[in-house]
């Protein structure tokens, strides 16, 4: 007879009872171990391992050869959802293919990064799809609901948004704090993860490294205030790598490791990503923990329920709806669709006329990304890939490459003597070499079987390209990239600069005025390059560095100007290595493009007038003479597997380009706030507030048609604004448009968007003909966060509808009046959080206890000013309470009027011990209350005494 089998895996049964029973049957060590990232097997109850975490941000990532799509900013300039929900479909697919023939691939997804681009010189800023929140969670939630699958019960993979909350900043970003008023919590930062929510598909989140308001993102009160407020599905919520050790090491929060894991998971953090594969560091002190009293079975078991439910959901203690459904990778669908994705995520900045190119052209193609298929630190490999040059060669008959690298040979200063690439040998050459001699894109760096550099007397001529920052990399004129592997030996021996650690990049170190020469550093040791038994090697002592001469035989900018002298028109390729001057922990320091490549286009240029500047690159740069002097440019991310082929098809006019701006472009450094300024409000950032003139606006992308707006019509309901614009295409091609839809309030009584999106479509409308779009805008979408009430509030009054192809090209408008309950003025004799401010001048919010609540400080322990605007003290107030805590002598004033008390703070006892403090204080009526704060104090409240007994009409709201 057959064993009935255990409740937990009969399919029949609700889901809530299956993971119950699973539950029950763990032992307390048992759930403790699947708290970790790799969580081990339960043999006794036939429980396989399981592994929280797999790569996915635009194909599977670190797990060999898969289909590579754009970059999630690519994604994002594709202005469609259709689109990317396909991509997520296909890559969920190859997820459970790739699952198939190696159980270390996980089903949880870390996919997509929903974090806003609210800086460009972040330098995750390729991870990231919008600086809109809107547009954001549009493109989000399309990609996890491909990822999640169309089975109505189980998920194919259970897609993971990173990085909650607020973090746009590599630097210091495990120890900085984001200061983030309510204003922008609630209407810039949330929208973006409640949208991705909201669309059904989400299992979960990951908390950033960096901390809000002066609080880890992994104890965030939000994670259970807000997120998990906003469905009732079960959300997991996996922390990053190395996160719940920083909580102590890196950020001191907590003085021991037990305190800290205990309140993370207290927080709502159900599973730890720490000490890699190595699981026993982080249960054993979570058992530790457990055993102290600082957490207990429910709270062990509140993550667990949350973790089994997920296996669930993937199908893992049942019948599998996926096991069978043949899925694979590198399909003739997938690569049809990767092409699809990198065609339409190319946007036109600029054309005068010039594109598409005459067929018959003989070209020059020049610059560092001319024959480059770059990938970035999330992409798959490459099975299959396209560079622009090879693309354009299939289109044009007379094509010229130029790289315009500068041709050097390195001299040692002392004796003249320079650095010769030995040539590999034996089966290293074979390695090396493919069979007609081409460059094996396998080649990776860190191989010790090629022989060092070495010095004699004639050399070897290699290629210096500048990133910019003064960050070099050189080249073996096979095209090896010189790279330092761990013996500290310098070989030829990458294809690609890469590694989490970069070890192809240099630097030129100057000596003082007296010696002529310069030493050669390598960034990703820090050591110098000098002269060992053996070959040239990386010494960590500058006492050891070799003095050499850089020796130009021919700049890169001569080069160009031959082959731009003798071309029709020039297309220069310029842009950056994902791996190099912006990337994960490392972000930029300037949004202009690289010295050298700026002398390429205008080497160019000068030589040639008809060039074209096409920008292949993570983030965006200010280009504002390109754009001056130049007929045409364009932009687009790192296309993935078929990037070339894309340019090349919207450069040769096969396709009318369409891609839209996922962020604004600025001018110049001086447009950007400071790189830890997080209050988009106050500061005025990204399109929705910015007040000066971008380069190119939001949104912004030109096409080879032309389209008419018409007919912009406005429907009202009960909960909604209903509008509808009619597209006329007006030239002879059919082509591709993007609808945008913007809304602001006419006189607003606070700050507010200049414009925001609240809809947006691409469409493929043919030559001559009209195609109408619909848009349905909830209405609650017109609100903003009133701080003076603790609310969500739409203001009644006019508001204005727009329709155009970007934020920066309105073809329509439309007054509306809408409905709304009026605010009224802040009733602060119920009292005043201090964080609910309008306005701040050189303060920043800190956390008030260490588990929930915030206060205010000035910045540095300086001084600092709060604005509270309408303030109603009713009939008269006749006194104030402050609760407040400090580290140090300080003080807080108060005026509103003609009154103005200073009240002095001493020492409370530390950050977290509040007190409070009684002053006199006389105001009434309606009025502008400001406080001003100095040294050490953390203000948490105001209270105010009523001048007489009677209570205020709004003393009780």
């Amino acid at each position: 007879m057959t064993a009935k089998p255990p409740p937990f895996r009969d399919p029949n049964l609700p889901l809530t009872e299956r993971v119950a029973d699973l539950l029950g049957r763990l032992t307390v060590d048992e759930r403790l171990a699947m708290l970790h990232q790799f969580a081990p097997p339960v043999e006794r109850l036939g429980l396989a391992a399981f592994r929280t975490g797999q790569e996915a941000l635009h194909g599977v990532a670190w797990m060999g050869p898969a289909t590579v799509f754009p970059q999630a900013v690519g994604l994002g300039a594709t202005w469609n959802t259709a689109l990317v929900r396909r991509i997520g479909d296909a890559v969920g697919a190859e997820v459970r293919a790739m699952r198939e023939r190696d159980p270390r691939v996980g089903l949880n997804v870390w996919a997509p990064v929903v974090n806003l681009l609210r800086h460009p010189l972040w330098g995750r800023n390729e991870e990231g799809w919008s600086e809109d929140p809107h547009a954001t969670a549009a493109l989000a939630a399309a990609y996890t609901r491909g990822l999640r699958g169309s089975d109505s019960v189980h998920w194919r993979t259970a897609p993971v948004l990173k990085h909650w909350l607020a973090h746009n900043n590599e630097t210091d970003r495990a120890t900085c704090s984001s200061s983030v008023r309510p204003r922008v919590l609630y209407e810039y930062d949330l929208p973006a993860f409640r949208g991705a929510v909201d669309g059904g598909a989400v299992a979960g989140v990951m908390p950033a490294y960096n901390l809000v308001n002066g609080r880890p993102n992994h104890l965030s009160p939000y994670l259970e205030s807000e997120l998990r407020t906003w469905t009732e599905d079960s959300l997991v919520v996996c922390s990053d790598a190395g996160a719940p050790t920083n909580l102590v090491d890196a950020e001191h929060y907590y003085d021991t490791h037990e305190e800290a894991l205990a309140a993370s998971l207290r927080a709502g953090v159900d599973n730890f990503t720490d000490h890699g594969e190595d699981s026993s560091v982080i249960v054993g002190r979570l058992r530790t923990a457990y055993d102290k009293g600082l957490l207990d079975e429910a709270d062990v078991d509140r993550a667990v329920r949350r973790l089994l439910t997920m296996r669930f959901l993937l199908g893992e203690f049942g019948p599998d709806p996926y096991a069978d459904a043949g899925h694979a990778f590198d399909t003739p669908a997938h690569q049809r669709l990767a092409a699809e994705a990198a065609e339409q995520a190319v946007v036109l900045l600029k054309n005068d006329g010039i594109l598409p190119l005459n067929p018959s052209a003989k070209l020059a193609v020049v610059g560092p990304l001319a024959d480059e298929c770059k990938l970035d630190w999330y992409s798959g490999t490459l099975i299959r890939r396209s560079t622009p040059l090879t693309a354009l060669r299939e289109r044009f008959a007379e094509v010229v490459h130029v790289e315009g690298s500068d041709t050097v040979r390195l001299v040692r200063a002392s004796d003249g003597l320079a650095v010769h690439v030995p040539q590999a040998a034996g089966e290293a050459a074979d390695l090396v070499r493919g069979a007609e001699g081409a460059l094996d894109p396998a080649l990776l760096t860190g191989r010790t079987d090629l022989p060092p550099l070495v010095l004699d007397a004639q050399g070897t001529e290699v290629a210096l390209l500048d990133w910019g920052g003064d960050v070099l990399t050189f080249k073996a004129p096979d095209g090896r990239y010189l790279s330092v592997a761990e013996d500290g030996f310098v070989r030829a021996s990458a294809d690609q600069p890469g590694g989490w650690v970069v070890q192809e990049t240099f630097r030129l170190e100057p000596l003082n005025d007296e010696q002529d020469g310069q030493l050669l550093r390598h960034i990703g040791t820090g050591g110098y390059v000098s002269v060992a038994t053996g070959g040239l090697k990386v010494a960590a002592d500058r006492a050891e560095a070799e003095i050499f001469r850089i020796e130009y035989v021919e700049r890169g900018t001569e080069a160009v100007l031959r082959a731009a002298a003798e071309a029709d028109v020039v297309v220069v390729v310029a842009g950056n290595d994902p791996h190099i001057n912006g990337r994960e922990t490392e972000d930029r320091s300037t949004l202009a493009l690289p010295r050298q490549q700026g002398a390429l286009w205008r080497a160019a240029h000068s030589a040639n007038p008809r060039t074209v500047l096409a920008l292949v690159s993570s983030y965006p740069y200010a280009v504002p003479q390109a754009d001056a002097e130049l007929p045409a440019l364009l932009w687009t991310a790192h296309g993935g597997q078929a990037g070339g082929t894309g340019l090349a098809r919207v450069l040769a006019g096969e396709i009318s380009p369409a891609g839209r701006l996922p962020q604004t472009w600025y001018a110049a450094d001086s447009d950007l706030p400071g790189l830890f300024d997080y209050d988009v409000i106050g500061s005025r950032q990204t399109y929705l507030y910015f007040e000066g003139t971008p380069l190119y606006p939001f949104g912004h992308g030109l096409s080879y048609s032309s389209f008419t707006y018409e007919d912009l019509t406005v429907l009202q309901t009960q909960d909604a604004v209903v509008l509808a614009v009619t597209v006329a295409n007006t030239a002879g091609r059919d082509a591709d448009e993007v609808v945008q839809i913007y809304g602001k309030a006419v006189h607003p009584r606070v700050l507010r968007p200049r414009r925001a999106l609240l809809g947006f479509e691409r469409r493929r409308i043919a030559a001559g003909a009209r195609e109408t779009f619909h848009f349905r805008v909830p209405r609650a979408e017109l609100g903003y966060w009133d701080v003076a009430h603790g609310t969500w509030r739409v203001d009644p009054g006019l508001y204005e509808f727009e329709a155009g192809a970007s934020s920066g090209d309105i073809r329509l408008r439309c007054l509306v009046e809408a409905e709304g309950e009026p605010a009224g003025p802040r009733p602060v004799r119920r009292g005043l959080c201090a964080v609910d401010y309008d306005a701040q001048y050189g303060t920043c919010i800190v956390d008030r206890t260490k588990t929930a609540g915030d206060s205010v400080a000035a910045e540095g322990g300086g001084r600092g000013e709060l604005v509270f605007g309408d303030c109603d003290f009713g009939d008269g107030v006749r006194g104030a309470v402050l609760t407040v805590s400090a580290t140090g002598p300080g003080e807080v004033t108060l005026a509103a009027g003609a009154c103005e008390v200073t009240v002095p703070v001493s020492a409370t006892g530390g950050p977290y011990a509040y007190i409070s403090l009684d002053t006199s204080f006389e105001a009434e009526g309606v009025r502008e209350l400001k406080v001003g704060l100095a040294g050490p104090v953390r203000l948490a409240e105001l209270a105010f005494t009523p001048a007489s007994s009677t209570p205020s009409p709004l003393a009780d709201e």
